[in-house]
């Protein structure tokens, strides 16, 4: 099974993806914390934050949960505010449900710009720093077809007017992110050995 790798600057970004114990606990607490602070909002619950416990809870599976995903899912927070930002890198089978789901999408996701992956290719990004519903948050997606794979980068902030200081940084992250697989390479005529020396 193909699995995601990057290069995610250390002194931007924390990945939770393999951060066990109290390695990162800090970062994936704040970001889960986000997280249902946002689904609350969205769920019209108003401002109230997510709940301490829930996070806490959430944010030691969390990494149990990743490394499950070996390699499938790879997830990080902003350094600085983990609070602000978490972005999700996520690889899966284009099925032809896949596909049809991403052709239903509502029409404000047309709204897409070609963004270059040195490693996938010509991909779209879109970029939502003001939702139509005030209780969404600002988000970008990158996403690259490899025609047995769809590669999606997605990452959602807390504050919309800080959104526009992290694309950038966002953008390079993206750029980053490639596709690796482990082949098992046999004796075929299909097969060129090349000597290392």
């Amino acid at each position: 099974m193909p699995r995601l790798h990057a290069d995610a600057d250390e002194h931007l970004w924390v990945p939770v993806t393999g951060s066990l114990g109290f390695k990162g606990r800090r970062h994936r607490k704040a970001a889960i914390r986000m997280l249902l602070t946002q689904a609350n909002r969205a769920a019209g619950s108003g401002e109230r934050p997510g709940s301490g416990f829930l996070a806490w809870v959430m944010s030691q599976a969390t990494p149990l949960l990743m490394k499950r995903a070996n390699g499938r899912v790879l997830v990080w927070v902003w350094k600085s505010d983990p609070d602000l930002l978490v972005a999700m890198a996520q690889i899966q089978e284009a099925t032809s449900q896949a596909r049809a789901a991403r052709a239903m999408m509502p029409i404000e996701y047309d709204d897409t710009e070609s963004f270059r992956n040195p490693h996938l290719g010509m991909g779209e990004k879109l970029v939502m720093p003001l939702p139509a519903d005030p209780r969404t948050p600002p988000f970008a997606t990158y996403t690259w077809d490899t025609g047995s794979h769809f590669v999606t980068v997605t990452a959602v902030c807390a504050d919309r007017e800080r959104f526009g200081t992290v694309i950038g940084s966002l953008d390079d992250l993206a750029r980053s992110i490639r596709v690796v697989d482990d082949l098992t390479v046999g004796e075929s005529e299909d097969v060129l050995r090349i000597d290392p020396a």
